[in-house]
Order: structure tokens, then sequence, then C-alpha cells
């Protein structure tokens, strides 16, 4: 018998689609009280490099971000609404492909569009299909970290009625000369999102570079009228690398920013 304090990890896979043809894992964490609370319906946040989410054994150099039992703490204090969450497998080789959404000088890279069929055509109505969720927007995030949460920005401003919550962590600004800065400056008009952003002070080969790039996305952000502390939080780690141990501890702010307890 399961514990009604805690939520569990369920493996599954990911729906047929015309958009991503190669077989994908979903591990998808159900929150305390899933199974006994048979009315209960639940937000969702789809987050991208799912095996890195949840178990060292699937994780990148077996440093997962613990992202189960920080939920678990995080609803048992009430911090947080009880929420699902579902981590989508990565397609290995083929990540960086998926993870970017125009190709760079090398001609590398461009698949995002058709990964994001893939999420909101096929994966998204089969986790609304088989799960208690709350399908609208409000209720529903997509996140990620590095391409993942280059991404999910991304795909954020593309498909505006399906995510209305986005976690940015450590975005790939400088992907294709910072192609998405373009993407944001060619908003028409702002959405009713919230955005979590957030770089550490640590990361890459040139660390000023990648905090002036995200610095950069937040102030095109703003200019677009999203606002500081009201739909938009920006965080500057200090001495933070570009790592699943940073990612999974400044969840613990995003979740409670996007995610509050009703």
């Amino acid at each position: 018998m399961r514990d009604p304090l805690t939520g569990y990890i369920r493996l599954e896979q990911a729906p047929a689609s015309r958009f991503s043809k190669e077989p994908r894992e979903l591990a998808i964490y159900l929150p305390p009280g899933y199974d006994s609370h048979a009315q209960v319906r639940y937000s969702v946040l789809y987050l991208h490099d799912g095996q890195n989410l949840f178990d060292p054994a699937t994780a990148f150099l077996g440093n997962a971000w613990g992202l189960n039992a920080l939920a678990d703490e995080l609803i048992q204090d009430g911090r947080i609404e009880p929420l699902i969450i579902v981590g989508i497998y990565n397609a290995g080789e083929k990540r960086l492909a998926e993870y970017t959404h125009v190709r760079d000088r090398r001609g590398k890279g461009g698949r995002a569009r058709a990964y994001g069929r893939f999420i909101v055509e096929d994966l998204k109505p089969f986790i609304d299909r088989e799960f208690r969720t709350l399908p609208d927007c409000s209720n529903t995030g997509l996140g990620g970290s590095s391409l993942g949460g280059l991404v999910s920005l991304y795909l954020g401003l593309r498909y505006l009625r399906t995510f209305g919550k986005l976690i940015v962590m450590s975005p790939s600004v400088w992907w294709a000369n910072r192609a998405i800065l373009e993407d944001v400056h060619r908003v028409r008009r702002k959405s009713n999102q919230k955005i979590w952003l957030d770089i550490g002070t640590r990361e890459g080969e040139n660390p000023k570079a990648c905090l002036d790039n995200v610095v950069a996305l937040r102030n095109a952000l703003v200019a677009k009228g999203w606002q500081l502390g009201n739909d938009l939080a920006f965080c500057r780690d200090q001495g933070a690398a570009h790592d699943e141990k940073a990612w999974g501890r400044r969840m613990r702010e995003a979740l409670q920013f996007l995610f509050p307890p009703a």
C-alpha cells in the first residue's frame, strides 16, 4: 500500500506520433493522495529531459534533480498545489535538433516545431485522457533547462493557449546568434503567461556572456509587458554552475512562484 503522504512515479510509453517517431519514455509524478481522491483534478507541468528529474540511475552523470522528494515536501507543507509532473525523456542524439527552433550556421538543429506538435497534439491529449488533469492553459506548465529552457520559451510563445506557466532555466540564448530574442521582439501582444527565468553566475566557459544573454532576454520580456515580481520572476543564482544540482535546487522557488496553493 502506498504512503498517502508521498507521491509516486509511473513509467509510461509516450503515444505514437507523426511528429516524433522514435519510442519515447515518460516518467510521470503523481502527487500524494492521487489514488485516494478520485474526484480531484490536478494541474500538469511538462518538463524536458525527463530522465534527469527523478532517478539517479537514468540522470546525466547520476545527478537527478530530486524533483519527486521536493514536490512531496512542498505539497505536504502547503507551499504549492498538488500537481502532476510529466518528465519527457529526450531523444538522445536528436536532443539538440528537437530543442532548437532554427538551424545554426552549421545547419544543425531546427526541429523544435515538430517536437512541439508532438507535445501539444499527441502527448497532452494522452495525459489528459489517462490522468485526472485540469487541461486548461492556466493549469498547464512547460519547462526545462539549458536547451530545454530555450525550447520551453519558444513553444510557450508559440502555444499561448496551451501553456500558461513557463519554467525557463539557464536558457541557451546564444543558440543561432540569439534567435530567441528576435522571437520575443516579434511578440505582438503580451499573453497572460507567468514565466520563471533564471541563470547561474558561473555557467559556461564565459559566465559573463551567459549572464548577459539571459539578462537581455529578461529585458526583452519586460519590454513586451511582463512585470518582474508579478508575472515574471528572474533569479540570478550567485555561484551556481550549469548543472542538474543547481536546476533542481532552483525548482523550489520556481514551483512556488508558478503553482502556489489554491
